[in-house]
């Protein structure tokens, strides 16, 4: 009922104010009331709404406002149980020195924020890179298109990758079925083969009735169904390559400075950010990032010699 109370609260001001005359930023201001009191809620079931009757919108809405004070803020999940509210900062750092050599401000969810993406991006743009290097990142980095985004850039990914959740407890992985991409088809564990649609599905069904594997494999009445990433191939293959010593021994190496260099990044506070909107916390950010790498280049040596600056 409270729910009820506050939407058509928020629909009643706004039609009062639809008469009225509003100069930029008023209107500005009756938009946002707009969005925020519509975008999180749907008419109840068997409604139309004109009836008063509302609900919490079953999904999320897309590009969600979540502050009418900054509405360019937006909600983010750093894993399931750690939700964060606010932007997201890229970072391109050198793993020896912890020099940042590019960074970047994003709203905290969306298209622009996707880590693969914009770190391809910051990579291209940084004239100290001129041939294939290797990218460590951390498991946001680890999907089908971030892996694809680093691959095709020519780059090789040290990224942790992202582990398959079996469909039944201690049961079968997807990287327990044999994949071919040249026939366009998938081999369960049971050596049971089906074909690969367009639309990367694979139906066993039928298939697997009195197969002794089931109980391992699904708990599906119909049989197993399974549904391939476009670049499922490609995040098997990181996998594997995951799994290598060497592999892990660099990951290690390389990756406790790169945690040190953002931990510098947000100490004394800097998680809370002093400035609305993205443009003014991109400026902060380079500001910021700027600052630590001097620091960092005169704890390395930095001197000036005869004009010009110098490594000691």
């Amino acid at each position: 009922m409270l729910i009820d109370a506050l939407v058509n609260d928020a629909l009643a001001l706004l039609e009062v104010l639809a008469g009225w005359e509003l100069d930029g930023p008023a209107a500005e201001a009756v938009a946002l009331l707009g969005l925020i009191a519509g975008q999180d809620v749907e008419p109840a079931e068997g409604s139309d709404g004109t009836d008063g009757r509302w609900r919490i919108r079953r999904g999320v809405a897309k590009d969600r406002v979540i502050s009418v004070v900054d509405p360019e803020t937006r909600h983010a999940h750093k894993t399931v149980e750690r939700r964060q509210d606010g932007f997201k900062a890229h970072l391109v750092i050198e793993p020896e020195s912890g020099i940042t050599t590019g960074c970047e401000l994003t709203n905290a969810a969306g298209v622009e924020a996707a880590d693969g993406a914009t770190g391809v991006r910051l990579l291209a743009a940084d004239d100290t890179i001129s041939e294939p290097v290797q990218v460590l990142g951390d498991s946001a980095y680890g999907t089908g298109d971030a892996l694809a985004a680093i691959t095709g850039a020519g780059h090789v990914p040290l990224v942790k990758p992202w582990a398959f959740k079996p469909a039944v407890p201690g049961g079968f992985t997807l990287d327990d079925f044999i994949l071919d991409e040249i026939a366009g088809t998938l081999t369960c564990p049971a050596g049971l083969t089906r074909t690969i649609t367009k639309t990367r599905h694979v139906t066993f069904g039928a298939g697997c009735t009195g197969c002794p594997l089931r109980a391992r494999c699904t708990t599906a009445t119909r049989g197993r169904k399974v549904t391939l990433h476009k670049h499922h191939g490609l995040q098997r293959e990181h996998r594997q390559r995951a799994q290598d010593a060497s592999w892990q021994a660099d990951y290690r190496q390389y990756r406790p400075m790169v945690e040190r260099s953002i931990a510098w990044l947000v100490a004394g506070g800097n998680r809370r950010l002093r400035y609305r909107g993205v443009e003014k916390n991109n400026a902060w950010l380079h500001n910021r990032t700027a600052a630590l790498n001097l620091r960092k280049l005169l704890n390395l040596g930095l001197i000036r010699n005869e004009g010009t600056w110098a490594l000691a």
